[in-house]
């Protein structure tokens, strides 16, 4: 998958990230031990589920920092950050954080696995679980 500078607006020609098209041959690659990966996972869950929206997937890019993934579809643009937990300030404030630093109005939205216990909407970034997220036909 291509990276997008989010800044400078235009697709990056180095360091392609790849997901897995099916997830249990991605764990029969892995084999047994797999302690650690539930994030890569996730991360790739969330982007099988955007292209079976339809959506052209690439990796943002900030100049200190990543966004999982730009979606686009019909024209405009949806940023998502992938975690795993949010279990602490410190990585609401990674996964939060690097999405507010963008400056336009497109939708922002970080998914996990947990519900947040604050506001699902922080400075205007939708958190969703990833339940939540596979349920939805749209965004």
């Amino acid at each position: 998958m291509p990276r997008y500078d989010i800044h400078g607006k235009r697709l990056l020609e180095t360091n392609d990230k790849y997901y897995f098209e099916d997830l249990g041959l991605r764990n029969m690659l892995a084999g047994p031990n797999r302690t650690g990966d539930i994030e890569k996972v996730i991360e790739n869950t969330v982007y099988l589920h955007l292209k079976n929206l339809g959506y052209k997937i690439s990796v943002g890019t900030l100049p200190n920092g990543e966004i999982d993934f730009v979606a686009e579809k019909g024209g405009t643009s949806v940023y998502i950050q992938v975690a795993y937990l949010i279990a602490d300030d410190k990585t609401m404030e990674r996964e939060f954080g690097n999405l507010m630093k963008i400056q336009d109005n497109y939708p922002k939205y970080v998914i996990s696995m947990n519900p947040m216990s604050r506001p699902q909407n922080y400075e205007g970034i939708k958190h969703m679980t990833l339940r939540q997220f596979l349920m939805s036909d749209n965004l």
